[in-house]
């Protein structure tokens, strides 16, 4: 009855994934109440949405949640919250992250040229490849090198971490003290409004009696 007449392909859910249908100020709206409905501690919200937004300045594309819910558990935070941090990096903030991260990384760690977003994604593209390529030929016959992960390493990713570091651990503490104080109030208003409605519902009349 309440099945879609025509079913998503794979390809539709993939897309719906990473640019939800209705915008992804849609979505991140959605998240945003949703977050402020658990039902936890502000202080472990916080820190779950802490650590989603750290590890959204990482280096670590495709497992962003993975290690921000294993930090959660850590730091006793809300896993849920750490998910919905994650979302700090985005189709929309990914390349300005990427490209923020490795600039400082790159002047904090001495070494000289700029790099643009399209250059850093293809040598994450090039590194996935070359990595994959290495697996499969340490299993079956085919020469194995290393020495292109090794460049890509220190000219992109140490750089994308050192200085996704810094400025994930800026945003982290902003969102951390940002969060407690929006979920304590929704909390607050919440509490008031069932307190609310207990009291009219034993002021209100008895209408078994007569």
């Amino acid at each position: 009855m309440f099945k879609r007449t025509k079913p998503r392909s794979y390809g539709q859910i993939l897309t719906e994934l990473i640019y939800p249908p209705g915008g992804i100020r849609r979505g991140t709206t959605y998240l945003w109440h949703r977050l402020r409905r658990l039902p936890d501690q502000p202080h472990r919200i916080a820190r779950g949405i802490a650590a989603g937004v750290f590890l959204s300045f990482s280096p670590l594309h495709g497992f962003h949640f993975i290690v921000a819910a294993l930090v959660c558990l850590a730091i006793r935070g809300n896993v849920l919250a750490a998910f919905v941090g994650t979302f700090a990096g985005n189709p929309l903030t990914t390349p300005f992250i990427a490209l923020g991260a490795v600039g400082l990384g790159r002047t904090l760690l001495g070494l000289p040229g700029d790099m643009s977003p399209q250059q850093i994604f293809r040598e994450f593209a090039h590194a996935t490849s070359e990595t994959w390529h290495n697996i499969m030929s340490a299993i079956g016959p085919g020469p194995t090198s290393w020495s292109g992960l090794s460049e890509f390493w220190q000219e992109i990713f140490l750089p994308y971490a050192v200085g996704g570091a810094v400025l994930g651990g800026i945003a982290a503490v902003l969102s951390f003290y940002a969060t407690i104080p929006i979920v304590r109030r929704y909390h607050r208003r919440k509490a008031q409004a069932m307190a609310k409605r207990i009291a009219r519902v034993q002021n209100a009349p008895d209408r078994g009696d007569g």
